[in-house]
């Protein structure tokens, strides 16, 4: 949690929410790892996921989930106007219900690998959302 947040402070996220299944971002090892962002970077709990993509959707943003199988590579993703990157626990990932309903995107791997650690999959995703276009 507290590498998702240092991740997000230094790509310029503005907030970030937090369902009901996240783990305590006050947790002192997350604080450490945050570098401290725990506590400089807004943040709400917002109920379950899928409650949380009804007031994405409601608010005119584009909700994107990170999967390994998802339908579109990061390097295809054309990211405009407001984006909400969604990212799932490690090992299970985000429910089916939530991915059926948002557009999946993957980041492309060497072959035998399967996934990557969700902090830098964050990392990796932000990177390449909050870039410069043109």
């Amino acid at each position: 949690m507290g590498a998702i947040f240092r991740n997000a402070a230094a790509f310029g996220v503005d907030c970030l929410l937090l369902d009901d299944a996240c783990c305590d971002p006050f947790y002192r090892k997350a604080i450490r790892v945050s570098s401290g962002h725990v506590l400089r970077l807004p943040f709400a709990r917002a109920g379950s996921t899928s409650a949380m993509v009804d007031v994405l959707e409601d608010a005119g943003f584009s909700a994107v989930a990170l999967s390994p199988r998802g339908e579109v590579d990061l390097r295809d993703l054309v990211a405009g106007g407001r984006t909400a990157l969604l990212l799932g626990t490690e090992g299970e990932g985000l429910p089916r219900s939530i991915l059926d309903r948002t557009r999946t995107v993957r980041i492309a791997m060497a072959s035998g690998v399967d996934s990557l650690n969700v902090a830098i999959s964050a990392a990796i995703a932000l990177h390449h959302l909050t870039a410069p276009r043109g």
